[in-house]
Parts: C-alpha cells; structure tokens; sequence
C-alpha cells in the first residue's frame, strides 16, 4: 500500500510521515531529502546550480539511498548536512528542474516497489504515485509553519529570525506551485488535513485512522471538499 503526503513547506509532513510510517510499520520515504541530497553534491563538487544542464548530468551520478531512516549520498551519511540552510537555498534550483525531477521520479517509483510505503513531498499524490491508495494533503497556516521552521533551525544551531524564514517560505510557496512540473497542488482524491493546533501525535491518529479506513476499503468523507473520496 502506498501512503502520500503533500503539502507546503513546514506542514509537518517529514515529521508526521515519519512517525505514520512507524505506528503503520510501512517505509518512509523522504522525497524532500533526495533533492536537498543533489543540492549537497553540487555545493561539494562545484558543481553550478543555476546551470540546468549541469544539475541533470550529476542527479544521474550520484547513488542516493536511505538506510534505517538515514539518508545516504555515494555511501556517506548526509542527513544532517542536507537540512544545512545553505542546502535550503539552493534546493529551488534542483527542485526546479524537470530532468532532475524525472530521475527522482524514477528513483522513488523504484523504491516503493514490493513496498508499504509512506512517502511525502509535493508531488507524490499527483505526479509520482497517482494511483496510490491514500493520498493527503497536510495544512498549516503561513504563520504556524514558519514558527515550525524556525524551531527546526534553532534546534540544529543555526540563526534566523521569524521573518527571515516566512520570507523563504512565501518565495518557496510561490515557486512550488508555479512550477512547470512537478508543481505542488493537492490531488483531487486526496483528503485535506489542517494541523493548526494540533500535536504531533494528534495529527499521526487522525492520518492513521484514514489509512486503516483505506484498507478497509472505506471511503473517506473530506471535510473541505465536503464529499467522499
């Protein structure tokens, strides 16, 4: 069975997809740490990033693999590395290029096979997993996720301010969605979960409660759509 979750940035999806995956005993897929992963090899082997040609030729090099929720590049351990704030800049270029996201595409369908998975990212219940059985969209408000962001970067020792990172966010916001593909928009089966105010731990109950009603072979009412799916 295949779980998507999208969403914009700082919706909580790595965090709740994680802790889904767990509770449901599936893999969890990171999308959003295999671009960052690209980015990170770039910055490395100097690589230009604003040179699309260039990005294309090191996504089809490099070996980008997880292992027991760690995220490797050529073998080494990059999880911390890939949430550097520089990664962060320079990601938008990778995420914006079609023939890199055609190699990830590629890599997280390969993955996903002969697996339960949960996966998550922008474009997982849309373009990469379209007849995926679960599929939701997570929610926040601008300023609920730009506080859950600055928090993740506190946490890891780098300095921001709020406003800093709402900026970023906005400029991400208006980047994912005009993309020219793989852009973010939410699947019109896909149900909608706002997490305003709601913990952790609240939100993995509710996701949970969808999947186990999925495979049950329900349908699910979508409140804001007002229909079920």
């Amino acid at each position: 069975m295949i779980v998507t979750i999208d969403g914009p940035a700082g919706a909580g999806k790595s965090t709740v997809a994680k802790a889904l995956a767990q509770r449901l005993g599936f893999a969890y897929l990171d999308t959003g740490a295999m671009y960052r992963a690209v980015a990170l090899a770039a910055l490395h082997r100097g690589v230009d990033w604003t040179q699309p040609e260039a990005l294309a030729r090191l996504a089809r090099q490099i070996q980008i693999d997880f292992q027991n929720e760690r995220v490797l590049l050529d073998g080494q351990d990059v999880s911390e590395a890939i949430r550097d704030w520089k990664i962060t800049q320079i990601t938008p270029y990778v995420a914006d290029n079609a023939e890199v996201r055609k190699r990830l595409i590629e890599l997280q369908r390969r993955w996903a096979q002969g697996r339960n998975i949960v996966t998550e990212g922008r474009d997982q219940g849309t373009l990469v997993f379209p007849e995926a059985e679960c599929k939701i969209f997570l929610t926040a408000s601008p300023e609920e996720r730009a506080r859950r962001r600055l928090a993740e970067l506190q946490a890891r020792g780098q300095s921001a301010t709020l406003e800093q990172v709402l900026a970023d966010q906005q400029r991400r916001d208006q980047e994912d969605a005009s993309r020219a593909f793989g852009r973010l928009t939410r699947a019109p089966d896909a149900i909608e979960v706002p997490t305003d105010g709601l913990s952790v731990a609240e939100v993995v109950d509710r996701l949970a409660e969808l999947v186990q009603s999925r495979q049950r072979g329900e349908k699910l009412r979508d409140p804001a759509a007002g229909r079920a799916t």
